[in-house]
Formats: C-alpha cells, structure tokens, sequence
C-alpha cells in the first residue's frame, strides 16, 4: 500500500529522527499543533454558528472574511505541525483506526471547504442577511466534523 510505505518513508526522515531525537522538539510541536487547532477551530465554530443564523449583531460579510482568515492560518500551523508529529511514529500512527478515522474525517472537513469557497459560499460578498442552504448545510458539517477531529485526536492516546 503507498501510504504505508509513505509511512515508513516520513519516519525514516530526518523530520522523523528530530522529532524522536530528544530535547524539546516534540513538546514545542505539540504546543503549536495546540495553538494551530485554537486558530482554526475556535473561528471556524463561531464563523459556522454565524452562517446558521446565530450573533447576527455581528455583519455577515466582515465576520466571514475575518474569521475565515484566521481559521485559514490555524489550518497552515495545523497541517505543518500534525505532520511533524507524525513523523514521529509514523508506521505505528498509521495502523492506528483511530488515526485513520481523524485523517478521514480531516479529509471531509477541508472537501468542504474547498466546496464552500468554490459552490456553497459563492456570492458571499453580496449576502446580507439571508445565507444560501448550501453554505449553511456547509456550516453544519463543519460544525460536526471539526469537533470531531479534535475528539479523534485525543482520543488516538487512549484507544
């Protein structure tokens, strides 16, 4: 299978050997795949709760933008760090199932929002206080599968 030998192959690397190499390397990861999943997650439930009609005090299309890029940047530190600390354990992470449920479910969580920005949030620009079904079913999966991610993350230590 590629993915296992691309397993093999990131644990092998000298990623995999500095982030099983001592010191503080793997904290200081850990600590900014934490501070990734804050930037991301927290924005992204307030910026879901948003399209489904909740704070509307707050104007749809600045709140949007603003929370968007936010999350957007939580995304980058997210993915770069969970890489890394991958690398650590990379083969035995693998066959985990529950890591294998927290790729898939990062997987559709970041298909839809690659749907939401190309299909669901089109025109966003233009919405003032009616948001289209689409982008709010898109806010609900979101809503579901980021929580979700960060459970099955947790949850890899202990099952």
């Amino acid at each position: 299978m590629a993915i296992a030998s691309a397993a093999v192959a990131l644990e092998s690397s000298a990623l995999g050997d500095w982030m099983r190499g001592g010191g503080l390397s793997y904290a200081l990861v850990n600590v900014l795949h934490l501070l990734g999943l804050a930037l991301l997650v927290g924005p992204t439930l307030l910026l879901d709760l948003r399209l489904l009609g909740a704070g509307r005090a707050f104007p749809l299309v600045e709140t949007v933008r603003t929370l968007s890029r936010i999350a957007a940047a939580g995304v980058a530190i997210a993915v770069c760090s969970g890489v890394a600390l991958f690398a650590a354990d990379a083969v035995a992470l693998w066959s985990h199932p529950v890591m294998r449920t927290k790729l898939a479910l990062v997987l559709v969580a970041l298909t839809n929002v690659a749907l939401f920005y190309a299909w669901a949030g089109r025109g966003r620009s233009a919405w003032t206080a009616e948001v289209p079904m689409a982008a709010r079913v898109s806010a609900a999966v979101s809503l579901l599968a980021w929580p979700a991610i960060v459970v099955a993350g947790r949850m890899i230590a202990y099952v």
